[in-house]
């Protein structure tokens, strides 16, 4: 048995092949590939090492047609190009692995139409899962996602009319720790560079804003505060519209680590100095797993937290039937003060 040398590189390898080319049957061939009890540790490694040899893969579809699961959980995210995005992807990826899941990651560069496409692609591979950082342009999609009746947990953002799993950081503490630090070291007028105004933790960072500016009896000025694109690449426009206005500011508090360091490049174009001129905080703490030359005062959330505990919150979904309410996840912030205030 074994030992052949036969080779079916032209040809997907069955398990017809491997039970000829062992002597095994087709029903022994299968049960050792899936390690099954009843076969022997020797029979198993002969048979494993055998199909390994020959270039067998296991058709994971036919399996999960078979039985209704196909260990896959689909990341659906706005902008992978975001390395915030990019470490939640990574965390999520490997505490799923630990539960013997696969993923895989659909972009939808913050646009309603493509994250509809994302959620049905998802659903159209048999997916046990999703979690899904939403665009929050409008609920339908997130309606239909609830009704499709697959697990789902919102990651990083939620809807207040829509009744679901989420783990987000606390955004309004966020919001008014970094604007509190700012006031702390001499600052006034501070410019808010927000996301769109309909995202749940743009909602929540102007809040946490406009409580420590309240708190330090500061009047609230809206010319100060502007919404931006959260994707990458869109802020640099709105920095230069505001500086070529003339709004006078000594600080900036941007919604994210990436609208802060294309702050900082655009106030360099403009023979600005930070923080010696103009002081900058971020969100996101990206420094926390990746280096830059620029380093960044920012506020800083749990990235492995919140992964694991999205990924723990859609396992219990998928592996339980018992209705136990949803679960709402709210993971505490602080600030990381470095060079940029």
């Amino acid at each position: 048995m074994g030992g052949k040398g036969v080779f079916y590189n032209s040809v997907k390898v069955t398990l017809k092949d491997i039970a000829k080319e062992t002597g095994y049957t087709i029903n022994t061939v299968s049960r050792a590939l899936k390690d099954k009890e009843d076969i022997s540790e020797a029979t198993c490694k002969l048979i494993k090492d055998t199909a390994s040899n020959m270039g067998y893969i296991r058709n994971a579809i036919a399996g999960s047609l078979r039985s209704g699961v196909t260990k896959t959980i689909a990341i659906i995210l706005g902008d992978i190009s975001n390395p915030h995005f990019s470490i939640l992807v990574k965390e999520i990826e490997t505490s799923a692995r630990k539960h013997n899941y696969n993923t895989f990651i659909i972009n939808t560069d913050e646009k309603s139409e493509l994250e509809e496409e994302a959620i049905h692609s998802a659903l159209g591979k048999n997916v046990d899962g999703i979690i899904i950082c939403p665009t929050q342009k409008n609920e339908e999609n997130i309606t239909f996602l609830k009704k499709s009746g697959v697990p789902f947990v919102l990651i990083g953002r939620y809807f207040k009319n829509i009744e679901s799993d989420y783990v987000v950081c606390n955004d309004i503490e966020g919001g008014y720790l970094a604007t509190r630090h700012l006031i702390e070291k001499g600052h006034r007028r501070i410019l808010f560079l927000n996301g769109p105004g309909y995202i749940s933790s743009a909602f929540e960072r102007h809040e946490g804003y406009k409580k420590a500016l309240n708190e330090n009896k500061i009047e609230y000025d809206s010319s100060l505060v502007y919404e931006v694109s959260v994707t990458s690449g869109e802020s640099k426009r709105v920095v230069r519209k505001i500086l070529e206005s003339g709004i006078e500011f000594t600080a900036v508090f941007a919604f994210s680590d990436m609208i802060a360091w294309e702050t900082i490049y655009t106030l360099n174009k403009y023979g600005k100095q930070v923080p010696q001129d103009v002081a900058i905080v971020g969100f996101d703490n990206i420094q926390s797993k990746l280096s830059f030359p620029a380093p960044l005062t920012t506020i800083s959330t749990s990235k492995s937290k919140i992964s694991r505990r999205a990924v723990d919150i859609l396992l219990k979904r998928i592996n339980s039937a018992d209705d136990y309410g949803y679960m709402k996840d709210i993971v505490d912030t602080q600030i990381v003060i470095r060079g940029s205030t």
